[in-house]
């Protein structure tokens, strides 16, 4: 058995000083450093961190807005954090939204996109092979980013971006079984093989759909231009409900 461990303190570190210091807060309240209920003085909060009010003024009023703390008129900043509700709801969210996003990305995705979804894979078959739990989540995370961008939809990446930030504090104290690496692996293979499968299919449709236009000395039949059928936004659903539907229940599935 392993037990992940977040990798993300450089992360952190190497950020600016206002984005650094908001994950900090992020990350303690999530991983209940600082409990529901619990009050958080400006003060405080500057000793703890070491930075000025302004930071921390700022960074504050972000994690309202993120529904993490709720200032109280004439009491102050309390913590709500996320129950195991919150978490369940975010799951179901995300896991929505990425089937959304991975069918947007056949149709929209460029040949850079494909080139680092590629080499993303690339590297958790590396990390996989090395058995290192903790390099596989931090890949793990990009390859979804690279979904998110390919989607081409700046909204639903940036609500998926901070759906991942809040859900992988989520599972820093799971124990995962021997066999979660390859898993995890394998289920990624059957999203980046169904993408590409899906992606030329396309070209060729469209290249096709072409040809017979400038055939016909008109536009290509409606039928030879549709975007990808049934068929393709079923295969997508069928495997991103692998890609996005795992470890809510022991840690044993997906991509959390």
């Amino acid at each position: 058995m392993v037990r992940y461990q977040f990798g993300g303190e450089s992360e952190l570190s190497n950020a600016p000083m206002s984005m650094s210091l908001l994950g900090k807060l992020q990350r303690d309240i999530l991983t209940g450093k600082y409990r529901p209920g619990q009050k958080l003085t400006e003060q405080n909060l500057c000793k703890e961190y070491g930075v000025s009010r302004t930071p921390i003024r700022e960074a504050l009023r972000q994690l309202e807005t993120d529904g993490l703390v709720e200032n109280i008129l004439n009491r102050g900043c309390f913590v709500i954090g996320f129950s195991e509700q919150d978490y369940e709801d975010l799951f179901d969210l995300r896991k929505a939204y990425e089937i959304q996003a991975v069918k947007w990305a056949i149709d929209r995705i460029t040949d850079d996109e494909m080139d680092r979804l590629e080499e993303t894979f690339e590297f958790m078959e590396f990390y996989t092979m090395r058995g290192d739990l903790d390099k596989m989540q931090v890949i793990n995370a990009g390859f979804h980013q690279v979904i998110y961008e390919a989607a081409h939809n700046r909204m639903l990446q940036k609500t998926l971006t901070s759906y991942q930030t809040f859900l992988r504090y989520q599972g820093m104290n799971m124990v995962y079984g021997p066999d979660y690496l390859t898993t995890v692996l394998e289920e990624h293979r059957a999203i980046f093989k169904a993408l590409q499968i899906m992606t030329r299919r396309l070209v060729r449709r469209r290249w096709n759909a072409t040809s017979t236009g400038r055939r016909n000395g008109g536009a290509a039949d409606e039928t030879d231009r549709a975007r990808p059928g049934a068929g393709a936004g079923e295969q997508a659903e069928r495997r991103c409900n692998g890609f996005s539907g795992g470890r809510r229940r022991g840690g044993r599935r997906g991509c959390r």
